[in-house]
């Protein structure tokens, strides 16, 4: 029980536990992990109910062959929220500020502009995600242990996208 109230754990360690899940899910559920397709599929089953003609939902399920439901992704997005809350508890990890350090003196002290930064960015990735037929961890991940020739591509683009835009805003690499 020790290990769970770590600051830190080694990432091969971690790495090593997530290629056992994944390659669990690829076996049982005949499926790769990935946080996208399920807000993708809810967001499909709302639009069903809401407004189908004017969302294209039949165009959508006939171009992506699938039915949208609430499958086991869901619980794979329920255990990150959970499994932060857990590890932030057993560590002892402080609360973070709404606004940190390196932001405001960047930017500034405003909470409001940092959560629709946040909010914003997260929609963009969504996007991204989804016009690239999966998100970081799906092509970080699962493309990655399929072999998946895109997603060794996607890999070292999303990394120093990162660090530049991380250099830009905030005037570090990282």
């Amino acid at each position: 029980m020790a290990v769970l109230r770590r600051k830190k754990w080694s990432p091969y360690t971690v790495g090593a536990a997530i290629g056992v899940l994944e390659t669990v899910a690829m076996l049982t559920a005949k499926k790769p992990l990935g946080i996208t397709t399920p807000f993708e599929q809810a967001a499909v089953m709302v639009a069903e109910k809401v407004a189908p003609e004017a969302m294209q939902v039949d165009d959508y399920k006939a171009q992506s062959g699938m039915e949208p439901s609430i499958g086991w992704e869901w619980g794979l997005v329920g255990g990150v929220v959970l499994g932060s809350l857990v590890s932030a508890r057993l560590s002892n990890d402080p609360i973070p500020p709404a606004v940190p350090d390196a932001w405001r003196e960047k930017i500034g002290a405003s909470p409001g502009l940092r959560i629709g930064a946040a909010a914003s960015g997260g929609a963009l990735m969504m996007f991204g995600a989804r016009m690239a037929k999966g998100c970081t961890s799906g092509h970080g991940i699962s493309g990655t242990m399929q072999l998946a020739a895109s997603s060794w591509l996607f890999n070292p683009i999303i990394f120093a996208a990162g660090a530049a835009v991380a250099k830009a805003l905030l005037g570090r690499k990282s």
